[in-house]
């Protein structure tokens, strides 16, 4: 059993957890780890607050804190303090890193973080709060999150900041390699179908979501990849695109049961017999006790959604449901993987 002094370090760091997040996001906004990255050398504070345009004594209190929280780190050199980035800071929150997760971190800020005021009252209803507060009426998660084509993009910026990090180990939970024409249903951007025909280049992958997103999110395509073609269409209301494979990734979750089950029962009907379904996503453990990160996306999902986090026997019931027999499921480090054969 705990001490009453570790669980009063517990509490103090989750009474102030906010806090926690917003110095991240505050030092990532003002480019302090693009800055040490860069440089390749330890800086004094004085001489990063000169760099950033910042006031001396507010970097050298944002420096300590982000020291504090071990995504910085501290040298003492001739009773003057230098500062640099700790590997954490190199590999996920400088704007240039391979694997930065700014985007994401930038859209947590500005629209997940506001937004948790109307937490207690989705609690409260149990349902979603955001779309009725912003006037919203579109049925999906893009409309209650993104009101302009700016923000559009950075919503599909920040998705695929996930994918740089875990792209690789979702794609090669299982052997895929017998699906060639793949459709990615709401995949938003081709950040997904990339990271799969890199494993399998004998692939194509479409991209099929709103016409509205496609529009906008084609032309950020980083990619000539002719392989990736993207197409604009309702996969509620419209006919999706032929394909061996169907992928969900990250997008079930925005749904409740009975709307899953419609959409996977009209891919069942699309697919040939050995085709296939792929649900990517946040999994609950069976008892429900964890992990953490599917239980944060789940509390979102109630502020914007009418989706939830799930088990993988739940997936497989919705999967079963809709007619698909052989079901394969492999948990990574943050995504589940469940694979419905028909």
């Amino acid at each position: 059993m705990d001490s009453e002094e570790e669980m009063l370090k517990i509490l103090f760091k989750q009474e102030h957890g906010f806090l926690i997040s917003k110095i991240m996001f505050t030092a990532c906004e003002l480019g302090v780890f693009d800055l040490f990255l860069e440089s390749e050398d330890t800086l004094t504070s004085a001489a990063i607050a000169e760099r950033l345009g910042t006031s001396n004594v507010g970097m050298e209190r944002l420096l300590e804190a982000c020291v504090g929280l071990k995504l910085l780190r501290l040298e003492k050199k001739d009773n003057e303090g230098l500062y640099g980035n700790t590997d954490l800071a190199n590999l996920c929150l400088a704007k240039s890193s391979p694997k930065s997760q700014y985007q994401y971190m930038k859209f947590c800020s500005e629209h997940f973080y506001p937004n948790l005021e109307y937490l207690a009252q989705a609690v409260r209803e149990g349902k979603e709060q955001i779309q009725s507060i912003c006037g919203t009426s579109e049925k999906d998660f893009y409309k209650a999150t993104s009101s302009s084509k700016e923000e559009l993009q950075r919503f599909s910026s920040a998705l695929e900041d996930a994918w740089s990090l875990y792209g690789e180990e979702v794609m090669s939970a299982m052997d895929l390699s017998c699906f060639h024409i793949v459709c990615d249903l709401g995949g938003c951007s081709d950040a997904f179908a990339k990271k799969y025909i890199s494993l399998y280049p004998n692939s194509t992958v479409t991209i099929f979501d709103l016409p509205e997103v496609v529009e906008t999110t084609k032309h950020l395509a980083s990619s000539e990849e002719q392989r990736i073609t993207f197409q604009g269409g309702d996969f509620f209301n419209d006919q999706v695109p032929e394909a061996d494979l169907y992928t969900l990734a990250r997008v079930l979750h925005g749904w409740d049961d009975e709307k899953c089950v419609t959409l996977l029962t009209k891919l069942n009907k699309a697919c040939k017999p050995g085709g296939g379904v792929l649900i990517v996503d946040t999994i609950l453990n069976e008892d429900r006790n964890g992990p953490l990160e599917a239980h944060i996306y789940s509390i979102l999902m109630l502020l914007y959604t009418k989706g939830k986090a799930r088990t993988s026997s739940e997936y497989n019931a919705l999967l079963g449901a809709a007619g698909f027999k052989v079901i394969q499921f492999k948990k990574g480090r943050l995504f589940g993987v469940v694979l419905g054969r028909k």
